[in-house]
């Protein structure tokens, strides 16, 4: 069976997601080929009534506990570094990235996803109170240790990736092979506040796209990519970031080319996505068995070069 260029968000998982949902969910993308499964440590703390996360954790762990062979065939991915700790407002209270707090998360990561290693670990958000040697070193430690093979950074600015890269090849230290930002076929104006988006350098540039396909080492994933259901609902308006003569060039083409195909636009979205140069790996959360097969499709597809163009040619 063909690998699947998905990952399966499960952010939801544990809260707004039932436990019952989220396996079903797990177990229909497992057996249509699907490997990659992207939570984090802090994941849902703002639906909690304490203020904790680790729900999405839990609900994946349980549900490979039960599952006994199947953690061979999945890839899991977690991350570190904005969980809540202590009192206070978020993001002032986030746990942070210095070696103690890495080494922490990882292992109540670890213990929630009943696992002994991550296949994919990441730095959640920057931390400038922390030199990045000390990051890197700890980071580097978890990859020796076995507890970690690949590491990642999201919401990161680049000059910062690329810095943290030169430190860890200077010192012999593995270091970032992955990025985790958000992207999709349509984008907000530059500089435009975007309500549902807390990460300043959480998005997708043209400069990250050069920095990707100059390094072929890089894999880069996306998160948001369907815009939280904008697409497809007519009740999931698009915020008034998006409100510029761009937008509606863009969708006038993408429902134009998901006519011709006979899919929906959600679906030539994620084509667009996965089977670009560089290709990116879409994050999509599901909370029905309908939304994982369309998302399943559309990372399937594949566009003919005259609509690829076409889609690129919209700006």
């Amino acid at each position: 069976m063909a690998q699947v260029n998905l990952a399966l968000g499960a952010m939801r998982f544990g809260s707004q997601v039932d436990k019952r949902t989220a396996f079903d969910l797990l177990d229909r993308f497992t057996d249509a080929g699907g490997t990659l499964i992207d939570t984090a440590n802090c994941y849902a703390f703002w639906s909690d009534p304490d203020g904790a996360g680790g729900h999405s954790e839990e609900v994946i762990g349980e549900w490979l506990a039960k599952r006994p062979g199947l953690r061979d065939r999945v890839r899991l991915s977690t991350k570190a570094g904005a969980q809540p700790v202590g009192g206070g407002e978020w993001p002032a209270n986030r746990e942070g990235l210095s070696a103690s707090a890495i080494k922490s998360a990882a292992e109540d990561s670890l213990r929630r996803l009943r696992t002994d290693h991550v296949d994919l670990f990441w730095t959640h958000m920057e931390d400038r109170s922390v030199a990045l040697e000390e990051t890197g070193q700890a980071l580097a430690l978890l990859v020796e240790s076995g507890t970690v093979a690949r590491l990642g950074a999201s919401n990161h600015p680049l000059w910062r990736v690329e810095r943290a890269r030169n430190i860890a090849q200077a010192n012999g230290w593995p270091s970032y092979t992955a990025l985790q930002l958000r992207h999709s076929y349509l984008s907000p104006r530059p500089g435009a506040h975007v309500p549902d988006q807390s990460h300043r350098f959480g998005w997708v540039t043209d400069e990250t796209l050069d920095y990707v396909a100059s390094h072929p080492e890089l894999a880069l994933w996306a998160y948001t990519p369907l815009l939280n259901g904008s697409y497809a609902r007519d009740d999931r308006r698009l915020s008034e970031a998006y409100d510029h003569p761009g937008t509606s060039r863009r969708l006038a083409v993408l429902t134009e080319v998901a006519a011709e195909l006979g899919v929906s636009r959600n679906q030539v979205v994620l084509a667009w996505l996965a089977g670009g140069v560089p290709s990116l790996t879409p994050i999509v959360g599901v909370s029905s068995a309908a939304q994982l097969e369309e998302a399943l499709a559309g990372a399937a597809l594949v566009l003919p070069t005259e609509l690829r163009t076409r889609l690129d040619a919209a700006t």
